[in-house]
């Protein structure tokens, strides 16, 4: 929703600094201000994007990242950004009519061209053919797509979506489909669930912090046994080169989920995290000099 992404953007902006404007064939300018209040007008600041980053969410970014307010790193995202008015029907149904395009402050179109729905709906999957998801120098912009960021006069590029500062390839390496059966079956959850079932109260007078937990907690090997042999009962053909390539995904998601269990979701992420390149990149850059480099001295 816009006025979620304005509300989000007014946290880090200052007062009057354009969050977004809107502009049609026959619709006018229409502009969105920060006002100024917001609880993180200062300090370091990452938005992490990728492919799957659209809308509302690319509004925030693309504001950040043209006000030279933070650093957003990943992939370059999906870049939808139209506005459409319902209009009702007689029978009851609606059509969605488009009568805008959402731009950033820099004056992007986040909205990526598209010539037919066909290759709309393809997009992803030509991303990743041209090797566009592993390698930045796979993507090329023509000089008319460049244009500067309003305080620090940084080239960006338009042309669709918000293309990263720091871009980090996707991580295909611990994928494998014994992986994907293993959750797809519901081996991964049902594993977890009677775990949990029967070391509640061990867990829970064992790990009183989360901290703890994160620390010392390990999926063993006589866990990953019992897993297999789940597996095997619904029919997931064991594959021992997948299953060694996708070991360190499947520990951590296993830890994840007794995490959520016992805590809640904040603590979910926080495992899963330590397998998210694009995480360990914005931490990375958080806690060093690149920061500073990349935005120079504009950020206390």
């Amino acid at each position: 929703y816009l006025n979620a992404a304005i509300d989000l953007a007014n946290e880090f902006l200052g007062q009057k600094e354009v969050i977004v404007y809107t502009e049609g064939r026959t619709a006018k300018r229409s502009d969105f201000y920060a006002k100024g209040n917001g609880d993180f007008r200062n300090g370091r600041l990452i938005v992490l994007v990728d492919e799957y980053t659209a809308s509302a969410s690319e509004i925030v970014s693309g504001a950040v990242q043209d006000w030279d307010r933070g650093i957003i790193v990943g992939r370059r995202s999906f870049g939808k950004g139209l506005v459409q008015r319902p209009i009702d029907l007689p029978d009851g149904s609606m059509i969605r009519l488009t009568i805008a395009r959402y731009y950033t402050p820099a004056g992007r179109c986040i909205q990526k061209p598209y010539d037919s729905s066909t290759d709309y709906n393809k997009d992803l999957i030509e991303r990743f053919n041209h090797g566009e998801l592993m390698n930045a120098d796979s993507i090329h912009f023509p000089d008319s797509l460049k244009v500067q960021t309003k305080k620090l006069g940084r080239t960006v590029y338009g042309g669709g979506g918000i293309m990263p500062d720091y871009f980090v390839p996707i991580d295909t390496t611990l994928y494998t489909d014994y992986h994907r059966n293993l959750v797809a079956k519901g081996v991964v959850i049902k594993f977890t669930m009677k775990f949990i079932e029967r070391h509640r109260k061990e867990l829970a007078s064992k790990y009183k912090k989360f901290e703890s937990f994160n620390e010392k907690f390990i999926i063993d090997d006589g866990m990953m046994a019992t897993l297999r042999e789940m597996g095997d009962k619904e029919g997931v053909k064991f594959n021992e080169e997948q299953y060694r390539k996708s070991l360190p995904l499947i520990k951590t998601q296993l830890k994840a989920l007794i995490a959520r269990d016992l805590w809640d979701m904040n603590e979910y992420f926080r495992v899963m995290n330590t397998t998210n390149e694009s995480v360990q990149k914005a931490l990375e850059i958080l806690n060093s000099d690149e920061y500073q480099k990349k935005l120079k001295a504009h950020q206390p």
